[in-house]
């Protein structure tokens, strides 16, 4: 048979039978704290891929934005994510669209992991990182910047 496995069993602490648990992205090539990957289902059949994100208290995934879109549905835990120039608390079962080509981030809260799933297209194009000049325009919005800099207490009015 060809393609995904038809079942794969729920193991504990949000991993999946016969699903690796790999590296987010290889060091170095963005800045991001605390996370891995799985990919829990990748069919030739599918014009999508199903993925599972994890990241530690405190972690947080690169600023990127991309071509394509991308579906998140929030697992466990609590954070934020940057969509564009808005800001958001997330928690379990809440639901992320980020729109093409659209700045985002997820943050996990600091006492405790945050994980999530993604789904997005079979075929993409790689990420794009904000140029400097870019950078600096995100960072013009206070809320943003308290963001990307860590500063969750401020987001939510602590």
């Amino acid at each position: 048979m060809r393609g995904s496995p038809v079942h794969r069993q729920a193991q504990k602490d949000y991993r999946w039978e016969g699903v690796d648990r790999l590296a987010y992205k290889e060091e170095g090539s963005a800045p991001f704290k605390d996370i891995s990957r799985q990919v829990l289902i990748a069919d030739e059949n599918l014009a999508c891929e199903l993925r599972y994100f994890e990241m530690a208290a405190g972690g947080y995934s690169t600023l990127e934005r991309h071509e394509h879109v991308h579906g998140v549905m929030i697992l466990r835990g609590r954070g934020h994510c940057l969509v564009g120039n808005e800001v958001r608390a997330v928690a379990e079962r809440d639901l992320v669209t980020i729109p093409p080509w659209t700045w985002h981030q997820f943050r996990a809260a600091a006492g405790e992991p945050l994980g999530f799933l993604c789904m997005v297209n079979a075929k993409r194009d790689k990420p794009q990182l904000p140029s400097e000049d870019e950078l600096a325009a995100i960072y013009q919005n206070p809320r943003v910047a308290a963001f990307l800099d860590g500063r969750m207490a401020e987001l939510d009015g602590a």
